[in-house]
């Protein structure tokens, strides 16, 4: 198939095709670093779990007002069980990895909890290596080696 088709097939809109997965993860790391300084901030006088419960409210009222102004809560009905299954059980490790997560900010600082966190990114290689076939090169073991290290580096400093 024309590579050129198959590009305006995925950019359906200029929402989709204005960035790249690069930028769209550089978002991603910013909003992360925002949520870190903020969570810090709101979980000072609240119980942690109390502070996910309402973190995880505005996640879901904010990610439904997206969907029903993109049009998006249609396809719902077209999501087989698979589907439905995985991001159910993604759901629940999001909402454990939240709980966890605001617990520790309660407990520690933002500077030492965030690196600690970003642990996952290395993780998420070696589980995508073993579970889903993802190919591991040298500079990506050796991104996620390193990333390790600062984040070890970062705690015991």
């Amino acid at each position: 198939m024309n590579s050129s088709l198959d590009e305006r097939q995925r950019c359906q809109s200029a929402y989709h095709c204005a960035m790249t997965w690069i930028g769209w993860a550089l978002l991603s790391a910013f909003f992360a670093a925002a949520t870190a300084l903020l969570a810090k901030v709101g979980v000072a006088h609240v119980d942690s779990n109390l502070a996910t419960a309402i973190r995880t409210t505005v996640v879901l009222v904010f990610a439904w007002a997206i969907a029903l102004a993109l049009g998006k809560h249609g396809e719902l009905r077209l999501l087989d069980r698979r589907t439905l299954l995985f991001l159910v059980l993604s759901g629940m490790a999001t909402g454990l990895s939240w709980l966890c997560y605001f617990r520790a900010l309660q407990l520690g600082p933002a500077s030492r909890v965030a690196p600690l966190d970003k642990l996952s990114v290395p993780l998420v290689m070696v589980f995508a290596w073993l579970l889903l076939g993802e190919k591991l090169s040298v500079p990506t073991v050796a991104g996620g080696l390193l990333i390790t290290a600062g984040a070890v580096v970062m705690v015991l400093g």
